[in-house]
């Protein structure tokens, strides 16, 4: 199944076993819940989605690669430890608290959430010393004597034998014991992954148009040439930082993220070309409103794949705005319980109250570097730098209220631009449609939309795109209402 269906099985196996009866007790007892199995080729994003579901259910997570850990540390150190039976003494062996358990009970209280996931990667790919322990943990779950506290889902994930050496098969005692799902890449559940997250225009726009080259895996004479999705994120923030610094993108920068040379080759041609149609028809200025700049008249005349491109990267421009959109009102809703919360204090009790939170931030940016975090950590820092925390908090509410607006507008004349244009060089033709497709690719355009209705966009799209389009659209819109 592909990553998206992966996630969704997971959440409602998390959700099955956290499930509660009216005296509080788990519906599905310990030794019933079978941990979640993720067989997976790497960097097709197995741990991400974990992570994803913790979040997104408000749990506690902890995330362990076990291959970084020994036999001790995983199930603890022995000691000797005097036992009395029958009035005889004896000396018996013991386990200090295994550390990954520990770890467990240290997020309890650190995170204050007596329920979540511990997530254990590369769990087929341990040494000969620790693979009992694993099958142990699968089969019992608990490493050495130590049990993983109540309401603690075991998730675990590990690579097929092809794509790792290492890999231990598991037995059928073992396998029969857990619930394994096979992940697969699939670049369309990708694709809406990589909207959300910003993954740069030039690399969705070559996928699009070779969606092979999200993941592939080739024996050659030279070794194993391969690229995954891992790879191709990673470079997209390499390419956003670059073009940012002003550095020069190469092929030798690509090369380091995707180690498939033909595919590398042909990506960094895909690159050039989009930053050729990025500055020759001036999409930022379309977007802005001002299309004077762009070569209208040899866009329309242009190769098809070229004026393909430019929709491409116009859709890349507008998914962009409504991300910027999302921080902003993310960053606004961060800050309106701070600024409230802050009221009902004096200075002292303020000050501590925003140092707790900082570290709380600080622990949280350790795992996950999301921008709305930064952003709020950012702002902490501020106010305690400040003379009069009340009167600065009043300040930043202010002030992130006004992006959020700002970046709402933005976005909303963004969309309106590039319509005008679109239909100006091409009319109601296919680059229109393509613009209207790319668009509501992206979860950040459709979360705008059910927000901020923008009723040009909603003309073309009702004349443009087709019965099945609108309807999953519309539903789409309303379940994000719903949420």
């Amino acid at each position: 199944m592909n990553i998206q269906s992966v996630k969704d099985e997971i959440k409602v196996t998390v959700k099955m076993y956290l499930s509660k009866d009216a005296s509080g007790v788990y519906d599905v007892p310990r030794e019933r819940q079978r941990p979640v199995l993720i067989i997976g080729a790497p960097g097709i994003g197995k741990t991400a989605i974990v992570r994803q579901v913790a979040e997104e259910m408000h749990l506690g997570f902890v995330s362990y690669t076990i291959t970084h850990h020994t036999r001790q540390s995983a199930i603890g150190l022995p000691f000797v430890k005097e036992k009395t039976f029958q009035g005889e003494t004896y000396s018996a062996t013991e386990y200090t608290l295994s550390e990954i358990v520990d770890s467990v009970y240290t997020a309890i209280e650190k995170q204050g959430k007596r329920e979540g996931i511990l997530f254990i990667d590369e769990i087929n790919c341990v040494s000969e010393t620790l693979a009992p322990a694993m099958l142990e943990l699968l089969q019992n779950k608990k490493f050495g004597p130590h049990k993983i506290p109540e309401g603690w889902v075991l998730v675990a994930a590990g690579n097929p034998p092809e794509y790792n050496k290492s890999v231990k098969e598991f037995d059928i005692v073992t396998l029969d014991r857990v619930k394994r799902v096979i992940a697969e890449p699939d670049f369309e559940v990708w694709k809406r992954y990589a909207f959300g997250q910003g993954v740069h225009t030039a690399v969705l726009y070559y996928l699009g148009l070779k969606p092979q080259s999200l993941f592939s895996v080739e024996k050659t004479v030279d070794g194993v040439a391969f690229v995954t999705p891992r790879g191709w994120e990673d470079l997209s923030v390499a390419l956003t930082m670059y073009e940012k610094m002003g550095a020069e993108v190469t092929r030798g920068l690509v090369e380091e993220y995707v180690q498939n040379t033909e595919i590398a080759t042909e990506f960094f041609r895909c690159y050039l070309l989009y930053v050729k149609y990025n500055k020759q028809y001036a999409v930022s200025e379309i977007l802005a409103g001002d299309s004077t700049k762009a070569d209208a008249i040899s866009l329309s005349s242009a190769p098809f794949d070229e004026r393909l491109a430019v929709t491409e990267v116009l859709s890349g421009g507008v998914n962009a705005l409504c991300l910027n959109y999302k921080d902003a009102l993310s960053y606004e809703r961060a800050v309106k319980p701070l600024y409230s919360a802050l009221s009902q204090m004096g200075e002292s009790e303020g000050r501590t109250y925003l140092s707790q939170r900082a570290e709380e931030l600080r622990m949280a940016l350790r795992d996950s570097a999301t921008g709305d975090k930064k952003s709020l950590l950012s702002a902490i820092n501020r106010l305690l730098s400040c003379s009069d925390v009340f009167a600065e908090a009043e300040k930043v509410y202010e002030e992130a209220e006004q992006n959020a607006l700002s970046c709402k507008e933005t976005a909303k004349h963004g969309v309106e631009n590039a319509l005008a244009f679109l239909e100006k060089t091409f009319g109601k033709g296919q680059e229109m449609v393509a613009f209207l497709v790319g668009v509501v690719a992206s979860p950040a355009f459709i979360a705008y939309l059910s927000r901020n209705p923008v009723p040009t966009f909603m003309e073309y799209n009702k004349l443009l795109l087709t019965g099945n389009q609108n309807r999953q659209l519309l539903l789409d819109i309303e379940k994000l209402n719903q949420d």
